[in-house]
């Protein structure tokens, strides 16, 4: 073979022609197969394409006989071709037919060649097809030959992406990277999303790939390379960032790698061998994934997304790419996918086009999916490998109620779905004329159905679902959505607006609640090992009271004339209770002396989250009006489980009788007390968990609006005395191996309740 040395940059701009003119897609695939041969000086070129039914079909060859085109095909794995697209690796041989996987096509005619090179067509690190080159005599092809026959790769590689293939593809047939994927995963918020994939960190699609000055490519990227070192450097040496810990780790990964002279070579190859700076980054960044994809070491494999995380941010340094798609172009049915995110994010998205949220990590309890729960979208979690399967724009259902995640479906499963949304929607209409019905058990027992809230949009659900009224009303989440601190004029008018809303229904505000995963971006919080045991809530707001102060201002003045409920978050000892007092009692005083209206009667209340309250309840009955307990964060520090580790976070049951036995004697003691007892966590909202805290005593619960309809339908066929005399009896028993869950499904199904 001759000299290569300018030869990557000749056949680049030859392939660069050959795209840009007016050609059927066969004809160009054709015409790019005998350039390549050309230049490469091969008797031989053909391009494989992998189909959806892991078949690598040939679409294009010169050399070998052109009637097994669309013909000739080989299975993943399968030949030296299918073990190219396998393992996502080269394969440059002297002696193809020596090697032990090579596999006679008799149609093809390709036993009178000895060499044989062959690349993966990757994108995003993802195998869609191989592209080979052969010749008689045999030698091994040379580093530069290789690297040259990579960079063509992702030229074929654009032509499959962009669905140019589709118009010569068998009828019946799908190429891999349109075929339909089912993931097995859990629904953590119900309903069924129907939609189209946004992704939430969309990658950079480089369509400049071939560049009219490597110098000038080199000095681009070296510019940017440059800029992302020192953002990197900038972030290690903030304050707030620990000077030891996992976060710190982390970022000192992000600087290994972004100084790797071994990753900047092979990008500045890239570039002398003809591509854009861009194109350069996501070749190197598409060939490191296609290798660390097959890693099983998990350390190694969190590695991959440390670099790929990386990549992304040179991409976007040399791109100018903000990542987040603009309201015209943001479709009206979003699902957004996302490895994981944080509640204030989901609010940047436009509400009225959110159709679902599909997360990699999370939990159940993780406040992202209880926010997406509020506002009322369906939730599945623990998605695995899902972000990188989808691009923007495919086709995708989201099913919360039985936790799968079907991206790009067949046709007769996306209608067998679409039937499913209007036999829901029919049930949901069902629940709504139970909305002016009383909740009364079986039995006579008359319960209070709340909801939670958050957002003035959340608000029109409190007719149309029927609550009581607002049980929680997380205050922070317009801290969280604001660009800077809310003002007490602005807090004060929020918090009017909700009263008004609320119609006379009573309202429970819940002062704020940041720190741990709920982060306020103007508000700098010092880095914790542990955050969600740390410097949060009522602990933040008396270390801070200045921002109480005026949080307690504005709720006084917003409810001048009217009754103003409010409860304490994360109250560990009974004195908390007793600072706070002392802090809006000087609020009283001040609004007084300058001739403020006040409300009408004032009730103070606190969350029961922190086991520590178990052993001062009736000291804490005593003290609050109302008690409000916080299933889902009591839950985790009594069972020493981080909600938001899906490795343990379904670890334990809350139907267990561990913690039901906890929550029993929460709701006897407010019964001796005479203290009402709100229980307002994720255990509400399930028809089966809340049939139990009726059993164990609780008379009142709140919710996400959506489970209020679910839960009324089962408590009015519910008979509580019955149901506590199985329940108690199976809590007292230290004995029996009976799980409580069982007893529950067994007792609803004996007496025809929905659950």
């Amino acid at each position: 073979m001759r000299d290569l040395s300018a030869g990557p940059r000749v056949l680049l701009k030859r392939l660069r022609e050959l795209m840009a003119e007016p050609l059927e897609p066969q004809e160009r695939l054709d015409r790019i197969v005998r350039q390549i041969a050309s230049n490469m000086v091969a008797e031989v070129c053909s391009v494989y394409v992998l189909r959806s039914d892991g078949i690598l079909e040939l679409y294009a060859t010169e050399g070998l006989n052109k009637e097994a085109v669309h013909l000739s095909q080989l299975k993943m794995g399968q030949g030296l071709v299918g073990t190219i697209a396998a393992s996502a690796q080269p394969l440059n041989l002297s002696d193809a037919q020596a090697h032990p996987a090579f596999r006679y096509l008799p149609e093809t005619g390709e036993e009178i060649y000895h060499s044989f090179l062959g690349v993966p067509i990757l994108r995003a690190g993802r195998t869609l097809g191989v592209l080979v080159v052969q010749n008689k005599a045999s030698r091994n092809y040379r580093e530069d030959e290789v690297e040259a026959l990579e960079t063509t790769a992702m030229v074929i590689a654009e032509m499959i992406a962009t669905g140019e293939l589709k118009k010569i593809t068998r009828p019946g047939l799908e190429l891999d990277l349109t075929r339909a994927v089912t993931i097995e995963a859990d629904g953590y918020s119900e309903g069924i999303g129907l939609g189209h994939v946004v992704l939430h960190e969309p990658r950079i699609v480089v369509t400049n790939l071939l560049n009219e000055d490597a110098e000038k490519e080199i000095q681009r990227l070296g510019e940017s390379l440059g800029g992302l070192r020192i953002s990197i450097d900038d972030m290690l040496s903030r304050r707030e960032v620990a000077q030891e810990g996992e976060h710190r780790e982390v970022l000192e990964t992000y600087r290994m790698f972004a100084h790797d002279q071994g990753w900047v070579r092979r990008m500045e190859e890239a570039i002398h061998n003809g591509l854009t700076a861009e194109a350069a980054v996501e070749k190197v960044q598409s060939d490191t994934k296609a290798r660390m994809m097959r890693l099983t070491d998990p350390y190694l494999r969190e590695r991959m997304h440390d670099f790929d995380d990386l990549a992304n941010r040179l991409l976007r340094q040399l791109t100018g790419f903000s990542g987040r798609a603009s309201d015209e172009s943001f479709p009206s049915d979003a699902i957004i996918l996302a490895r994981a995110m944080g509640a204030a994010e989901l609010l940047d998205y436009p509400r009225d086009r959110l159709r679902g949220l599909v997360l990699e990590d999370g939990a159940v309890t993780s406040h992202v999916v209880i926010v997406a729960r509020a506002m009322g979208i369906p939730v599945v979690g623990q998605a695995a490998g899902v972000v990188a399967l989808a691009e923007n724009g495919d086709p995708i259902i989201a099913d919360g109620d039985d936790g799968q995640i079907h991206l790009r479906p067949m046709a007769d499963l996306q209608k067998a779905y679409e039937e499913k949304v209007r036999l829901r929607a029919r049930r949901q209409e069902q629940f709504k004329a139970l909305r002016a019905v009383e909740p009364l058990t079986k039995d006579g027992k008359r319960i209070s159905l709340q909801m939670n809230a958050g957002l003035l949009v959340d608000l029109p659900q409190l007719v149309e679902s029927g609550a009581e009224g607002i049980g929680l009303f997380r205050t922070e989440l317009q801290f969280m959505i604001a660009s800077t601190m809310p003002k007490l004029e602005e807090q004060e008018a929020f918090y009017r607006n909700v009263l008004k809303q609320a119609a006379g229904r009573p309202v429970t505000f819940r002062t704020l609640d940041i720190g741990g995963d709920k982060v306020v971006s103007y508000f700098r919080a010092q880095e914790e090992e542990n955050p969600a045991l740390g410097w949060r809530a009522i602990r933040l707001s008396l270390d801070r009271p200045g921002l109480l102060r005026t949080q307690l201002r504005a709720l006084l003045r917003a409810s001048a004339g009217a009754e103003l409920k409010m409860m304490l978050p994360m109250v560990t000892e009974v004195s908390e209770i007793r600072a706070v007092r002392e802090l809006m009692q000087k609020e009283v005083q001040h609004l007084s002396k300058f001739g403020h209206s006040l409300p009408r009667k004032l009730q103070f209340g606190a969350m029961l989250e922190v086991p520590a309250l178990l052993w001062q309840l009736d000291e804490l009955m005593a003290e609050v009006d109302f008690v409000s307990v916080g299933s889902n964060d009591l839950f985790q520090f009594s069972m020493a489980v981080d909600r938001g580790n899906a490795r343990v976070a379904d670890r334990f049951d809350n139907l267990g009788k561990p913690f039901l036995r906890i929550l029993r004697d929460i709701a006897r003691a407010g019964e001796r007390n005479r203290t009402s007892v709100t229980l307002c966590g994720e255990m509400a909202s399930k028809p089966l968990s809340a049939m139990a805290l009726l059993g164990i005593g609780f008379r009142s619960v709140s919710m996400a609006a959506t489970s209020i309809g679910p839960v009324k339908a089962m408590l009015l066929g519910l008979d509580i005395d019955q149901l506590a005399g199985e329940l108690n009896a199976a809590l007292d028993d230290t004995k029996s191996s009976l799980l409580i869950r069982d007893l529950l499904v067994r007792f609803a199904e004996a007496n025809n309740i929905p659950v």
